[in-house]
């Protein structure tokens, strides 16, 4: 064992003991430098020579160190027991390294010099779309490898051209302004990581790999087969939202750091492998990278798994295992989207062809549930085709199965047109496939002579012209409803039987539900009314345009008439010029829509839905305000209530209680403390008192709590009349010793009330001095119910007489029972002064009631 030596160590006590730098560990040496055996063998004498170093380095004085920067290498050398071999050798390994890193660093900068558009068109980052088709031609012109036969012309327009089309397009364009994006798949989260940081992957190479602790925290070190999911803002909203009515989505929610989505990446593997191919449509979101839609989709926390179909979002609650999920997207769909079909129910399922305007799918299966891939498919066709399941085991199925001879062991579908004893096409497998089916299906869409019902369907079966080799004509029988036009319909129905043609559209439509489309075709030629007629028409353009050409004589369906018909059609295969006639059509009713109280009903049966499961389901974050709002609604409801409450018990208790009048009931609401029992009048007149700086102190400012003073405003003209009508409004609350009269003069106090008034919600207007007519405003027949304890008070208005006009300049108050909404009363000369007061009675009332709004005042002013 080696012995420590103390020769170099002075006599400060040193930091740490001596003998500990043997612990030092050994310089660390790049992993790829090879030792020979020799010197691994003097790996020993490495370590001392390192710790005798740190120690001198810790501990040794000046004159040391000036003695060994004066020394030469060779002394070190010899102090570290390396030969000259080796010390050359280390110092190549050094060079060398030096080198690899300088490499490898200019290698990552050169890879991470962006391709710039908008410097290789030469133009700015502000540059429209003129400026940047402009450019882009100059540029083509000049180096098409046609014109220029520069070496690296080729090249050179390759770049032009891509650079072009990431600047026409606005989503590409935006893309490479905010990440630099230049790939195909634009505004990823793991491209745009890339991009923001040029030397994270050398930098995780030389210092720290995460897959070393098989932790894929980043999404760069994750699998790829989430990227192709990948989904971002503008790509939801014009692509998968639209998309959600053909078929449902599954959504993931993920982020970096997240141990959960760690956790669920085999099971939702497993999920979109399958559902994927039944038709499920699947996205990703980094919420990292896309907060603005993980935001808009509701989602507040990772991994968060949700359904998207019909625009609505549905948040996924269960456990992540593969069972619950697919039950998952199957409550999706709506549970009427697939009949179940027996021998009882058959034959009135095929026949509704007639009123749905749709051909009728069958499909048989021995699995007693329906399958899921038949749901999505019945979910995407919906609009088209009706759907009907028949469990070829269950007991009530024979005859079914039997008429159709249909094979109980392989899966059979049929699609039923017109004629419901025989289907119109079949299909038989024993793996329905998904692209199988939409095959079969996106060939039998529509009846053999569909009826016209809506423009919609109308542009799908007739499509506007786009070429010459495109050409679609329609056949159009303009037919009515009922048993007499029965037997020109099957004629016309066996004629598009026998003439089915790719170029060919047999349709009819009902005269008495459009009748503006056979009206502006025929132009009301009487030799068609009431009867059947034929019109052979092109769509030129989708604003209605259209060239036709109709049957001389109504379509009764006799032989001469397909004779004529088909003739008519024949020449139409050389000479399209035959349709002479052009016309603007308007656009079809849709018959089939629902009235608006259904839609109505519809509509508010989601809601309900929607809240429920909001209710129960939804995330607490979006629920917040919600419920803020009703608790605070109800904080306030109750709190008044309870304030109130404790402010009327407080306010008996403080008035003395009189030995002739009777306690008043409890709960009482208003600070009056009136009841019936005390409304009959004690005296045989009213006691008026006036309102001076003498009284007023005792009348308002220190009056007692619970009891109200009632103030008459007048002047000096108008106090006879007024006192007389307000004794006799206001006789019959004089029973109450909680209420007091007075009445104030306005000659006198115009301040005071211009002061208060300022406080009842704009009652009385703000002096103006350019305003000439505000102290001549008029406010006599004023009354108001203050409160001198809690600092409000009540306020009435003179209401305007029926007899009287408006006064010019000011309008009347309009309000019920005399509350204040801000108007300025009329003038005096605009109506009587007995009439004033009429509604005073009323309004006690409602004072008495504790239902009249109340302005609150912070400070009784001084009555001068």
């Amino acid at each position: 064992m080696r012995k420590c030596s103390h020769a170099m160590v002075p006599s400060v006590q040193p930091l740490f003991p001596p003998c500990t730098a043997a612990a030092l560990p050994a310089p660390h040496l790049p992993s790829f430098t090879s030792f020979s055996p020799a010197r691994l063998s003097r790996e020993a004498g490495l370590r001392r020579a390192g710790s005798e170093l740190s120690l001198r380095h810790l501990y040794g004085n000046s004159g040391q160190r000036r003695g060994r920067r004066a020394g030469s290498w060779d002394r070190g050398d010899r102090s570290l027991g390396l030969p000259a071999g080796e010390k050359m050798e280390m110092k190549r390994l050094s060079v060398s390294l030096v080198v690899v890193l300088f490499l490898v660093l200019v290698l990552q900068i050169l890879s991470a010099v962006d391709f710039d558009p908008y410097r290789i068109l030469g133009i700015s980052r502000t540059a429209s779309q003129a400026d940047i088709k402009k450019a882009y031609k100059k540029l083509a012109r000049e180096w098409h490898p046609d014109k220029n036969k520069d070496p690296g012309s080729e090249d050179k327009f390759i770049q032009i051209s891509k650079a072009y089309e990431i600047l026409s397009n606005e989503e590409k364009r935006l893309n490479f302004d905010r990440y630099g994006d230049v790939g195909e798949n634009q505004g990823y989260p793991h491209q745009q990581q890339s991009q923001h940081r040029p030397f994270h992957h050398f930098h995780e190479s030389f210092y720290f790999d995460e897959s070393f602790f098989h932790f894929p925290f980043n999404s760069d070190r994750r699998d790829s087969s989430d990227e192709k999911y990948l989904l971002h803002f503008s790509h939801y909203i014009n692509e998968i939202l639209p998309d959600s009515f053909r078929k449902p989505y599954l959504i993931k929610i993920t982020s970096d750091w997240c141990f959960s989505c760690i956790h669920i990446e085999p099971v939702w593997k497993e999920v979109v492998q399958e559902l994927e191919g039944l038709g499920v449509g699947i996205g990703v979101v980094h919420a990292g990278y896309e907060r603005r839609l993980a935001h808009h989709l509701g989602a507040h926390s990772t991994p968060s798994i949700l359904g998207l179909i019909n625009g609505k979002i549905t948040f996924f609650h269960n456990a992540v295992v593969r069972e619950n999920l697919r039950q998952f997207v199957e409550s999706l769909l709506s549970g009427n989207l697939v009949e179940k079909i027996t021998d009882k129910n058959y034959v009135r399922f095929l026949s509704n062809w007639k009123k749905e305007n749709k051909p009728h799918v069958l499909l048989f299966d021995h699995m007693p549930l329906v399958p899921l891939l038949y749901k999505l498919t019945a979910f995407a066709y919906r609009d088209y085709l009706s759907f009907g399941y028949v469990y070829v085991g269950l007991r009530g199925t024979e005859e079914l199965s039997s008429q159709y001879n249909i094979n109980v062991y392989t899966p059979t579908m049929m699609v039923f047109k017109e004629h419901v004893d025989k289907p119109a096409d079949v299909i038989q497998a024993r793996g329905m496939k998904k692209q199988l089916i939409d095959d079969f299906l996106s060939q039998n869409k529509f009846l053999m002579a569909s009826r016209l019902t809506s423009q919609k369907l109308f542009q799908e079966l007739c499509p506007a012209k786009k070429s010459h080799r495109q050409r679609k004509y329609c056949v159009v029988l303009i037919t009515g409803e009922g048993d007499k036009y029965t037997v020109s319909y099957e004629a016309f129905l066996a004629f598009a039987l026998a003439n089915t043609k790719d170029t060919l559209r047999f349709v009819h439509i009902y005269s008495n539900y459009q009748p503006q489309f056979g009206h502006t075709l025929l132009m009301d030629d009487e030799r068609f009314h009431g009867k059947s007629a034929v019109v052979i028409l092109e769509r030129r353009n989708n604003a209605g345009r259209v060239v036709y050409k109709a049957l001389d004589e109504p379509w009764s369906g006799s032989e001469e008439d397909n004779f004529i018909l088909l003739d008519l059609l024949d020449q139409l295969r050389t000479d399209p010029g035959i349709l002479s006639s052009d016309t603007i059509l308007p656009d079809l009713n849709d018959e089939l829509a629902p009235v608006f109280f259904l839609r109505w009903i519809y509509s508010a049966i989601d809601y309900i839905s929607d809240s429920w499961d909001s209710l129960f389901h939804s995330n607490w974050r979006e629920m917040m305000p919600l419920l803020s709002l009703i608790f605070s609604a109800l904080f306030i409801l109750f709190g008044t209530v309870i304030v109130q409450a404790f402010s009327d018990s407080s306010d008996e208790r403080d008035s003395p209680p009189d030995k002739k009048d009777e306690n008043p009931p409890k709960g009482e609401k208003n600070d009056t403390s009136f009841t019936k029992d005390n409304r009959i009048p004690k005296k045989g007149f009213v006691e008026v008192t006036e309102l001076t700086d003498i009284t007023y102190t005792s009348n308002l400012v220190r009056l007692r709590p619970g009891h109200m003073n009632v103030v008459l405003i007048l002047s000096n003209p108008t106090k006879t009349p007024l006192l007389q009508k307000f004794a006799l409004e206001v006789y019959t609350f004089t029973g109450s010793n909680c209420l007091h009269f007075s009445f104030l003069n306005l000659d006198k106090h115009r301040e005071w009330l211009e002061y208060v008034l300022e406080f009842a919600q704009d009652a009385a207007p703000i002096p103006n001095q350019y305003d000439k007519h505000f102290l001549e405003r008029d406010y006599t027949g004023y009354v108001l119910a203050l409160n001198g304890h809690k600092k409000y008070f009540c306020l009435f208005k003179p209401r305007k007489s029926e007899e009287d006009g408006d006064a010019p300049g000011m309008p009347c108050d309009e309000s019920d029972l005399g509350e204040v909404r801000g108007k300025p009363s009329c003038s005096p000369g605009a109506r009587s002064v007995k009439n004033k007061l009429n509604k005073l009675s009323l309004w006690m009332e409602r004072l008495l009631e504790g239902s009249l709004q109340r302005f609150y005042i912070p400070l009784w002013p001084a009555l001068d």
